[in-house]
């Protein structure tokens, strides 16, 4: 099956080149947000690749009840269209309730679901609503194939700008796995998938009241990924992990931004490759 693409800044995502989606885990000041922006568009400007700002204004899944959140819904989108309009990228936010969605959707190029609420219908109809491009993360919990059912909730409140997210599943003992052939899956449905590199990476409360992680295993996750086949890649990133709010340990650093993109991108012009081969093998079947 063909995978749906959607034109944005110029470039496309699902057209069979990478896009990246990338930022800090919260907005944290506009400069940072800003700082984060200019260096990513900069980096994948000079390796012809859409690049997506990506933070949020409320991060509601924390640990703990202390854990910082984010500045707020007002605030938050006064920052990301500030870091829209001066560094020029288009950007992500995610949603948590339906009332955020249209005011969200005055703002973002793409509407984020989390992966907790990805099943949740008042959530994913209002954010069809909006028009924008939709980035549902899987459920730990929900089978590749079972996505299908998320698309049709969207497409049936009459938007089918859907874009699939893997960012790991539960074991039960503060690691995420990724299962690679659910990539495959995802992808078979028709919509482009992305690999959430640093969230799979994480360690759901291994730090006691909070997360950790090891950002370094973002690195090996996504060259697996891109040699699957994927349409882009997510990754969290600070130019101070440990000073981070938010996802500290798992965020990647700025300065190593260059080096992994280099890395997936080269992965993935290898295996695309193979996917124009299957594609086309599989097409003469027909």
């Amino acid at each position: 099956m063909s995978t749906k693409k959607y034109y944005l800044d110029g470039k496309f995502i699902g057209d069979g080149s990478l896009a990246v989606i990338a930022g800090p885990c919260s907005l944290e000041s506009p400069e940072l947000g800003l700082r984060v922006a200019k260096c990513m568009k900069r980096l994948c400007d000079e390796r012809g690749l859409l690049y997506v700002f990506k933070a949020s204004f409320d991060k509601a899944n924390r640990t703990s009840v202390h854990a910082y959140r984010g500045p707020g819904l007002e605030k938050g989108l006064e920052q990301l269209d500030e870091i829209k309009r001066i560094a020029g990228v288009p950007v992500l936010t995610d949603i948590h309730e339906s009332s955020q969605a249209a005011p969200a959707g005055e703002v973002a190029d793409i509407l984020q679901i989390p992966a907790f609420l990805c099943r949740q219908t008042d959530l994913l109809v209002a954010a069809a609503k909006t028009g924008r491009i939709i980035n549902v993360k899987k459920a730990q919990f929900l089978a590749p194939e079972d996505m299908q059912y998320v698309a049709a909730k969207c497409r049936e409140s009459g938007n089918d700008n859907v874009i699939f997210c893997e960012r790991g599943t539960f074991m039960g003992y503060h690691r995420l796995v990724v299962d690679m052939t659910g990539l495959v899956k995802m992808r078979e449905l028709g919509y482009p998938v992305i690999f959430d590199a640093t969230h799979s990476a994480q360690r759901p409360g291994g730090l006691g009241g909070m997360s950790g992680g090891d950002y370094r295993l973002a690195f090996p996750l996504s060259r697996a990924a891109a040699g699957v086949g994927i349409d882009g890649v997510f990754a969290e990133t600070h130019p101070n992990p440990k000073e981070a709010l938010s996802d500290g340990p798992n965020m990647i650093p700025l300065s190593m931004m260059g080096e992994f993109l280099d890395q997936v991108l080269a992965v993935h012009n290898v295996s695309r490759q193979f996917v124009k081969e299957n594609d086309s093998d599989e097409a003469k079947s027909l």
